[in-house]
This record gives C-alpha cells, structure tokens and sequence, in this order.
C-alpha cells in the first residue's frame, strides 16, 4: 500500500508556492515605494528656496547715496526697506516723542544703531496689510499709509491708525562709517 504524506491543509507544493507568493508581494510593494518616493521628491523639493533668494539673504548698501534728509528705497527678500538720513531735527522731534502715548511702545535710541542715529533704517511696510507707506504726508512728520490710513513718526512708530505695531527694524549692522549690510 502506498502512502500518502500531507503537509497540512495546503497540498504537497502549495508551501513553495507560498514563499514565492510572498516574494512578489514584497518585491511589488518596495517598487511601489521607490515609485512614490520618486514622484514625491520633485514636489518636496521645488519648496526650497531659489538660489537668487538665497543670495539676497543679506545685502550691502553705500550710505554715501543718502543725503541728510532724504530717503532711498532698496530691495531686500523682496521687500522696500526704507534708509533716512535724518536731520539732526527729525531726531530731536524722535526722542521728544519716546514719552508720548504709544501703541507699540518703543523709544528712538532703541530703533537705531549706537552712534549711528542719523540712520533709520525700516522695512517699508505697513504692519497692518503690508501696503507700502510714503514719507512726509502723515500727521507726525513722518510715514503714512494711504491705504488705510496709518500714521508713522519719524522714527517709525505707529502712532495713529490701524496698524497693530510700528514699522520693522531689520537686523543690521555697519561695516565702516560709510556701508550698512542689511540682514
């Protein structure tokens, strides 16, 4: 009599099958993931940023442009920043105002650089939508919005109007009496 061996519910070749079945569904899944991976990379990586942003993380600027009481407009990140020259008046007027009832409390000496208070030095955009303000035409001498009506002193500072804080100072620094490097 001839007898016959069982390997369980499967039939004799079945456990074979089963490890090769396993295989592909493996070997499908990580082609899958490579796929994925190699579809999502270009999508991750366009939100990087551009290299010409990159290189305007931080700019320099010739002071010598400006003249006392004047103001030069220049790019940086894509933003106006404002850089005054200010009269030796527009900064006595300035700190005469740093006792005033202010919304976004903040005295002249601290929006300047020691040494260096004839520079103002603010990126030109409202704090409430980002409008760009003008020079000159507000109720305290200095900046005011058209847009929607905020008036900046001459130092910078919200004094009346919508904007919630006062016009940014951004980091910099003086390299020698003559250039600024902004950010």
């Amino acid at each position: 009599m001839t007898e016959v061996v069982s390997n369980g519910p499967e039939g004799p070749g079945e456990e074979h099958d089963a490890t090769r079945r396993d295989f592909i569904h493996i070997a499908a899944g990580a082609a899958a993931v490579g796929a994925g991976a190699m579809v999502a990379w270009p999508l991750i990586n366009q939100m990087n940023p551009a290299a010409d942003t990159l290189a305007l993380a931080s700019i320099e600027f010739d002071l010598t442009k400006v003249l006392e009481g004047q103001q030069v407009v220049v790019l940086w990140q894509g933003k106006p920043v404002f850089v005054r020259y200010r009269t030796p008046e527009e900064i006595a007027r300035a700190r005469a105002d740093d006792n005033a009832s202010l919304p976004d409390p903040q005295t002249d000496a601290e929006r300047v650089k020691p040494g260096n208070e004839q520079y103002l030095i603010l990126v030109g955009a409202c704090t409430h939508l980002g409008c760009v303000p003008t020079f000159g035409t507000g109720d305290y001498g200095g900046w005011f919005c058209p847009c929607h009506g905020s008036h900046y002193d001459v130092s910078g500072r919200i004094r009346k109007g919508p904007a919630p804080t006062n016009l940014v100072v951004p980091d910099y620094e003086f390299l020698s009496d003559t250039r600024v490097r902004i950010g």
